[in-house]
């Protein structure tokens, strides 16, 4: 009895917190839309301003919000800050990405652990889903995957919405980066995004976008 009037309470509580939101603000006016997307570009260019260790914390509470499946929050973030860190990283990097990593003053790996699942307790605790993973290797990858990945956007978005610019990179060695950081462990990458203050001198036009008649339908 005392359980479900507990959770009762906290539904209605998570009830009046939305309604609150909804009724403090019903979206975003154009000027913050283009902060966090529609204006906002991809940059390989940094000033030397630096990103402090207490933005780096914010940035990822407001990350953690972001909905996942059941709550699983799969994405580890390690943040290569260092001259050293820096040089490790370079291993993995294709050519042209190496002095877009080591220019930025922050290089986050954007990675997840394959045992997330082992934490579900704790994440969803109303529940326990730990046996739909389970000795489920490739459930349990494809779910972490995915939902890194959707933190990874999260990531990125909450970064511009701070003042921040970013720069994300696909080209580069997973393996090499596995081996260098997650050595041993359950964590693996999925990709680097560079975060810092931009210099916009190395900015070249906008590339096209699809409209929505050429790649979305309503059924």
């Amino acid at each position: 009895m005392t359980e479900n009037t507990d959770q009762n309470t906290l539904r209605e509580t998570a009830m009046d917190e939305i309604r609150s939101l909804r009724g403090r603000i019903d979206g975003l006016n154009k000027d913050q839309l283009d902060l966090i997307l529609t204006g906002a570009r991809s940059h390989y260019a940094w000033t030397d301003k630096p990103v402090s260790d207490a933005l780096l914390h914010e940035i990822f509470d407001i990350t953690k919000m972001g909905p996942t499946s059941m709550n699983c929050g799969p994405a580890r973030f390690t943040f290569v800050r260092s001259a050293e860190g820096k040089e490790r990283l370079a291993k993995s990097l294709k050519p042209a990405n190496v002095p877009k990593v080591m220019n930025a003053p922050i290089t986050a790996i954007i990675a997840y652990d394959v045992d997330f699942w082992r934490e579900l307790l704790l994440l969803f605790p109303h529940d326990d889903r730990r046996g739909h993973f389970r000795d489920k290797a490739a459930h349990a990858q494809d779910t972490a995957y995915r939902n890194s990945t959707l933190q990874g956007a999260y990531f990125m978005i909450a970064a511009r919405a701070l003042g921040l610019d970013v720069g994300a990179i696909s080209g580069f060695s997973n393996a090499v980066v596995d081996e260098e950081f997650f050595a041993g462990t359950t964590v693996k990458s999925n990709f680097l995004c560079n975060i810092g203050y931009a210099d916009e001198t190395a900015l070249f036009q906008r590339l096209p976008r699809f409209d929505f008649d050429d790649v979305c339908n309503v059924i």
